[in-house]
């Protein structure tokens, strides 16, 4: 494209528009951002959650724009995964999850089983294409006529199926187990032990959990504890503080304590950011980072 006058007007505006929309200033320095190199966590924006009435591939761009050095969103149908890919390689930014295996059908039925290993095939190629290294699967809810151990034990079986297909591609399976008293009613999986137990009886490298630490408050509470009670099954973490489910600095969850109980036992991964901002997102995002250092 022949740049002139015009189109550099136009780029221009493009740019400050998104740098807007962040909430981040046009000639703010990126160590300014909210979050930066200097970061004692890294965090990883959910744009589904973040930046809702923006395109979604801008998203990225704003997300950047804070200091985040990586995103995850929901499902991958429907996305265009290259263009999504082009975007965050352009950001400089990490895909660090996606959804793989939502909550229906569920994987807690055995009759779902080889629709879950096709679309698990299909995932971990979407993983390649984005070069991104883990996506969540959920249980599922509950299923008529089937006890919550039945239950329990058709994900261990499927997990089990799917566990060579995610080592050979060598993309990371994480289970999500959720909250069933605020937001997931009717679940059944919730809480770290029934997670930790399927992950461990599943027994593959490329299979751990997503460690909600939001549902895990709900579910369970002591985060600390329970943390380092299943740390060895920790594929990821992801927050939203209670009750809300806003940024950290908006509840009752202290942050810093826990991030910092997760770094002293050993993680280095991205941590989830999935919670909904309480305010314009530099807002939200300047509380955030100011909860959670430690």
């Amino acid at each position: 494209m022949t740049l002139n006058r015009r189109t550099l007007f136009r780029s221009s505006a493009v740019a400050a528009g998104l740098l807007s929309t962040s909430g981040v200033h046009a000639g703010q320095r990126q160590d300014e951002a909210p979050f930066n190199a200097n970061s004692q966590t890294r965090f990883a924006a959910n744009i589904e959650m973040w930046w809702g009435g923006t395109p979604f591939l801008d998203r990225i761009d704003a997300a950047a724009a804070l200091g985040f050095p990586a995103v995850e969103f929901w499902p991958y149908q429907g996305k265009d995964i290259d263009a999504v890919a082009a975007r965050a390689k352009a950001a400089g930014m990490i895909i660090a999850q996606f959804t793989a295996w939502g909550f229906r059908p569920g994987m807690n039925e055995m009759s779902n089983h080889d629709k879950f290993e096709g679309q698990i095939r299909e995932a971990c190629a979407v993983a390649k294409r984005l070069d991104c290294k883990m996506a969540t699967v959920v249980g599922g809810n509950d299923v008529k006529g089937l006890s919550q151990a039945q239950m329990h034990d058709n994900i261990i079986t499927g997990l089990k199926r799917v566990a060579p297909i995610a080592e050979d591609n060598d993309i990371t399976l994480i289970l999500e187990p959720m909250n069933i008293r605020v937001d997931h009613k009717g679940h059944c999986l919730y809480g770290s032990p029934d997670a930790v137990r399927i992950c461990r009886e599943v027994d593959s490298t490329h299979v751990k959990i997503n460690w909600d630490l939001y549902h895990m408050q709900i579910s369970e509470g002591d985060l600390c504890g329970r943390l380092e009670e299943g740390f060895d099954q920790v594929g990821y973490l992801q927050l939203a503080d209670h009750p809300g489910r806003r940024e950290p600095g908006t509840g009752e969850i202290n942050y810093a304590r826990v991030l910092r109980q997760a770094h002293d036992l050993g993680y280095r991964g991205l941590v989830g950011v999935e919670c909904y901002p309480s305010e314009e997102p530099s807002k939200a995002a300047r509380r955030m980072a100011a909860a959670v250092r430690w």
